[in-house]
């Protein structure tokens, strides 16, 4: 595995972190990584038809120049996912949309915890290489994402949202234990040129250990 950055980036989320499963391990994403996402990407692409995946160095590069200003933002927090079985980086993934809420003016209610950091995490931004699809890559790397949000942010809520045509994506999220929310119409500009809507889906935290235990059980199979 190549050295990382370091701080060099300066999150603002949080220091520079990584979270490794016993099959992968994510990196926080930065400019060392623009070889391998090209290599990742370079195989078929068939399956980055609603899923927008640079297909060469130059674009590359601007995809982690965007991701790593996200990050020192503060609005996204970006991924390699690197599988420790090939011992190469397969993909990418992120957290994004982090802000806080704003409670500024409203009543204090008993129970209700108004700590600082994001109230809701999005997961989003995934893709893989064919090789690393259909596999264990996909879950843990959720697994460890909605861990990390909802046991270390302590987040009200993940959500995960995919263009509405996608099914395969959209049998991945439900496979996770989210529920859908509904869809939006005219959300955003789609990947293949056209006008997306947007199925969104979430996981609230008090559904979060039963799905825990759920996952990590798959996973062990």
């Amino acid at each position: 595995m190549r050295a990382r950055s370091g701080l060099g980036d300066n999150a603002p989320v949080e220091d520079l972190f990584s979270l490794r499963g016993r099959i992968v391990h994510l990196l926080p994403m930065g400019h060392e990584d623009v070889d391998a996402l090209v290599e990742a990407a370079g195989a078929d692409r068939a399956t980055f038809t609603f899923t927008p995946v640079p297909s060469d160095r130059a674009g590359m590069t601007r995809y982690i120049d965007r991701a790593v200003a996200e990050r020192q933002s503060g609005a996204h927090y970006p991924f390699v996912t690197y599988s420790l079985e090939e011992r190469r980086v397969v993909g990418a993934t992120r957290f994004y949309d982090l802000s806080p809420w704003d409670w500024t003016g409203l009543p204090t209610v008993p129970g209700v915890d108004r700590r600082p950091g994001p109230d809701v995490a999005c997961i989003g931004y995934t893709w893989l290489e064919p090789s690393a699809q259909r596999t264990g890559v996909n879950t843990e790397a959720k697994l460890l994402m909605m861990g990390h949000a909802f046991e270390r942010w302590r987040v009200r809520a993940v959500r995960i949202q995919t263009d509405a045509r996608n099914l395969r994506s959209r049998t991945a999220i439900e496979r996770l234990g989210c529920v859908l929310d509904g869809v939006i119409r005219a959300e955003r500009p789609a990947a293949d040129g056209t006008v997306r809507d947007t199925a969104v889906y979430s996981m609230l935290a008090a559904e979060w250990p039963a799905h825990r235990y759920r996952l990590r059980q798959r996973l062990t199979r």
